[in-house]
């Protein structure tokens, strides 16, 4: 199944996009990780609340990374299902330059807009 108004080479293009994504994400995982590991976690009560800090830091961002990684690998599902492409709001085509631009994302502008509105709207 092909995704509605994308062509193969725009696929193709966004395909590699998410590939070298992903391994930027794995390569700044596993950089992050050997960082924190080489920290050092003994010392006196102010030693002790700097590594609480740097362990705070390293957990927010390997959760961020995860979900980066969560997202890529996500888009690249839908590559495979051929469901690439169309907003999981609006079920229309994603416009071809925010894909370009955002492969891993699931809305178009308006699917984006729409959701932002309701989850504004439900903010209050």
């Amino acid at each position: 199944m092909k995704s509605m108004g994308i062509t193969e080479t725009i696929l193709m293009e966004c395909r590699k996009k998410l590939l070298f994504q992903k391994q930027e994400i794995m390569n700044r995982f596993r950089t992050a990780q050997r960082e924190y590991v080489a920290t050092e976690k003994s010392g006196d009560e102010a030693d002790q609340s700097v590594a609480h800090i740097a362990e705070h830091s390293f957990l927010v961002s390997q959760e961020r990374m995860r979900n980066q990684l969560l997202e890529v690998e996500m888009a690249l599902g839908r590559i495979e299902t051929g469901t690439f492409g169309i907003c999981e709001e609006t079920e229309e085509p994603i416009e071809t330059e925010r894909l370009l631009a955002i492969p891993w994302t699931r809305l178009s502008i308006e699917g984006a807009e729409l959701r932002e509105a309701v989850s504004r709207r439900f903010a209050r």
